[in-house]
């Protein structure tokens, strides 16, 4: 069996950078290595400036923006200023500051699913929760809309065909957090939880995931606003480990210059890290990619959390992205502090080993 089906994962994952023109129609031709690449799941925030974080999926269409940092509904006041539309080879901006501010630099961080065309769906009736699902299995990406039920022990579908090891959920109609599960947050992850627009360690609650792990064709949610009021619209972008192309894992710190290292089975395009444990002093949702670093150590780093520009600590977390993995070089509590406990979740540039068996370079 080969080691990976994915040779290059350019094909379904992307990190463009971008200078914005202050123009009502800027069009971002994206280049990835596999040819065109239109996005599912777009994620942009500026490098320069201040400003938000701005998500759209085509399932929910282009109009219909959502902020990370934030815990604010889904807008889409004079939605022309923001995405004008999802392209064959990328994207198009209006003027909205922070996606297109002239002369200001950008990064658009983008994900395959299945072009904006639904794969699956059910209708609510007993414990399924009403859902719409566009997925890429061979990427192990989906993403689902669904409208909540106010119910306990109630599931959507997630279409992944084998279950999700990273998720996360954010409701549309109203201000609420944005939730996150992950497989290898704690020795039973489906009782806790963490929150991407926030620094707390994980919590436990029976409210969120209703105790009850994802399986290989439902999550399983509580009664709790933030992912399952009655009547709510909710979007969810779910994520299974393929080998070669995508991992989730965990690690404790060593606060060491020579830092952990993590075997993921492919030279990295993109790593988001969080520490999850009580003590951690920084415990941001600190992301790496390809593009904005061309070479080792890495340093330039954006927050999912925060609408800050690169680069604003005054000591930097340091990164290798190697052939097989990744290697940490400081001790920053964002990525290595004391003896803390992370997550990450990593997607790869090209796997460790190809399809007809040849080894990829370190960069």
């Amino acid at each position: 069996m080969a080691y990976t089906t994915i040779d290059d994962g350019s094909e379904y994952f992307h990190a463009q950078l971008y200078t914005g023109d202050g123009s009502t129609d800027n069009a971002i031709t994206n280049g990835a290595n596999a040819g065109d690449f239109k996005p599912d799941w777009l994620w942009i925030k500026s490098r320069s400036y201040q400003d938000l974080h701005n998500v759209f999926d085509s399932s929910r269409g282009r109009t219909k923006r959502i902020f990370p940092n934030l815990t604010n509904a889904e807008g889409d006041s004079s939605p022309d200023n923001f995405l004008k539309s999802f392209d064959t080879d990328g994207f198009t901006t209006g003027n909205d500051a922070g996606m297109n501010t002239d002369g200001g630099t950008l990064v658009a961080w983008q994900w395959k699913a299945n072009g904006g065309t639904e794969t699956n769906s059910q209708a609510e009736s007993g414990s399924n929760i009403a859902c719409s699902v566009q997925a890429n299995t061979t990427a192990g990406f989906s993403i689902i809309t669904y409208t909540g039920t106010g119910g306990t022990g109630h599931t959507f579908l997630h279409g992944l065909g084998s279950a999700p090891a990273w998720f996360i959920i954010k409701r549309r109609n109203d201000t609420e957090d944005w939730l996150v599960y992950h497989h290898k947050n704690t020795s039973a992850p489906e009782t806790d939880h963490l929150l991407l627009n926030t620094t707390d360690a994980t919590s436990d609650s029976d409210t969120r995931f209703d105790d009850t792990a994802p399986n290989g064709t439902e999550i399983a949610l509580g009664n709790n606003a933030v992912c399952n009021a009655d009547a709510s619209t909710y979007v969810c972008y779910a994520f299974k480990e393929i080998k070669g192309f995508s991992k989730f894992g965990s690690y404790t710190a060593n606060d060491n210059a020579n830092g952990v290292f993590l075997y993921t089975g492919f030279k990295p395009a993109w790593l988001m890290c969080k520490c999850t444990s009580d003590n951690g002093g920084d415990r941001d949702w600190t992301i790496f990619d390809n593009k904005r670093n061309t070479f080792n150590v890495a340093n330039l780093n954006l927050k999912a959390n925060e609408n800050t520009t690169e680069n604003n600590n005054s000591r930097i977390p340091l990164v290798d992205f190697v052939s097989n993995g990744i290697k940490f070089r400081s001790s920053h509590g964002e990525t290595n502090g004391g003896s803390e406990t992370y997550i990450y979740m990593a997607f790869a540039e090209s796997p460790f080993v190809s399809s007809e068996g040849v080894p990829t370079t370190a960069r």
